[in-house]
């Protein structure tokens, strides 16, 4: 059978023997006759729990609009102009200011905000691209529930009206992106997220994809979202090709829960473990990197059987990063060595991309892992305790050898959206 893998703005083909494809998980298909803006523009007319944005808008001099930064596949082309013309409309006179929500990621560069939000939107608006390490930027709220201080970005947090645009799908940590995620750690200080994303929040069992009962991730985020007053939300949901297929704005809370019932119900996929499991991050703009590959790898290893062979497809068009990600993990004494240090570094010393290195370490403890990529080199993925392969018919060969020959493959297309169930 012939497989298509996400790759960039492209696709990775490879052929399957019937004998040895044990499944292919893809979220279940979710047919509508409205997709698009003009469900954005149905859910702004008639948000969940809460008034129009027009009508919160009326009174609020300084609005602010957080959104995603340029590696989220947040369709802003689409669904900003939509916000700034439902609050323009309650408030024509309205101070606006876009607010990037970076986290800890690098700034976006003028060309990939052209990309992202459209060259006649970025020449008209206000954009600011949040910094967690300025702290001149930021002011202090109260502690989390977790104890950790929460920074918050100034321009957040002195809004008349707090708006957040994001996506919601699986996410590793806290369950689900989206909602609350677009303040912690969209627009939140450096100290807030480092010991958010400490050791001890990663290792936490409730720390999973598609979980947020008990999840101490979206609890800390839950409240800086209450903290920093944020009034409305506008996320929505994306098929494979990244499509709209769902919206939901309104109240925080109501309108981010009906969005994850959505999501729950097209990505949560099950299936017998096998020794293989084939994935991709999903392409552009979510496969940039190294670093974010790491998402497809944790899903793949719910379908995996213990000591089996990961492989992802990830083009890492912007190399690895993150400097210390890559330091930590070639660490000479391994993934072992590596875990523990992390184990043992205090909640307030937790350095860059700790939490990446954390999953992957644990990933590599019990599984082989192999990376097909253009934008990494294979002595440098060597170094870091990963293999490489140039194709995916040379990484399944590559697998097959190691696995023997009645090994079954999993293949999961989008890693980075879906969680999985994996049943011995």
């Amino acid at each position: 059978m012939l497989v298509k893998l996400p790759y960039g703005r492209s696709f990775l083909e490879v052929e399957i023997p019937e004998e040895r494809l044990a499944g292919i998980l893809t979220p279940a298909s979710h047919s509508s006759k409205v997709i698009g803006t003009r469900l954005v523009e149905d859910t702004l007319k008639d948000p969940i729990g809460s008034p129009r944005l027009r009508e919160l808008a009326t009174k609020a001099q300084k609005v602010v609009i957080v959104t995603s930064d340029h590696t989220r596949p947040v369709p802003s082309r689409q669904t900003l102009p939509l916000l700034l013309k439902e609050v323009r409309e309650g408030n024509p006179n309205a101070e606006i200011t876009i607010l990037i929500a970076t986290g800890l990621h690098r700034a976006p560069t003028v060309a990939e905000l052209d990309d992202k939000f459209g060259p006649e939107v970025v020449a008209q608006e206000r954009f600011v691209a949040h910094r967690a390490d300025d702290y001149e930027t930021l002011v202090r709220l109260q502690n989390l529930p977790s104890g950790a201080p929460f920074f918050l970005n100034k321009l957040a947090a002195k809004a008349d009206l707090l708006i957040a645009e994001g996506f919601i799908e699986p996410h590793f940590f806290a369950g689900y992106s989206g909602g609350r995620k677009s303040i912690l750690p969209g627009v939140s200080g450096k100290e807030t997220i480092l010991i958010n994303h400490s050791a001890q929040f990663i290792d936490h069992p409730k720390t999973e994809s598609g979980t947020l009962k008990g999840n101490i991730f979206h609890q800390d985020m839950e409240d800086a979202a209450r903290q920093a007053n944020l009034r409305f939300i506008l996320n929505v949901a994306l098929d494979e090709e990244k499509n709209i297929i769902g919206a939901f704005a309104g109240h925080p809370q109501k309108a981010f829960a009906e969005g994850v019932k959505f999501v729950e119900q097209l990505t949560k996929l099950k299936t017998k473990r096998a020794e293989i499991v084939l994935t991709s991050n999903g392409g552009y703009p979510l496969d940039q990197n190294l670093y974010q590959a790491v998402k497809s790898i944790r899903t793949a290893e719910y379908a995996a059987k213990k000591g089996g062979v990961i492989i992802t497809a990830a083009s890492c068009m912007d190399g690895i990063g993150g400097e210390v990600f890559q330091r930590m993990l070639t660490h000479p004494e391994g993934a072992k060595k590596i875990l523990e240090d992390i184990r043992a570094t205090a909640p307030t010393a937790t350095p860059f991309d700790q939490w990446q290195v954390q999953v992957l370490v644990r990933t590599l403890m019990n599984y082989r892992v192999i990376i097909v990529t253009d934008g990494v080199k294979p002595d440098v993925l060597q170094s870091m305790g990963l293999e490489n392969a140039p194709n995916l018919e040379t990484a399944l060969e590559l697998a097959y050898e190691a696995m023997g020959p009645v090994a079954k493959v999993v293949v999961i297309p989008n890693g980075a959206g879906v969680f999985v169930e994996g049943e011995e």
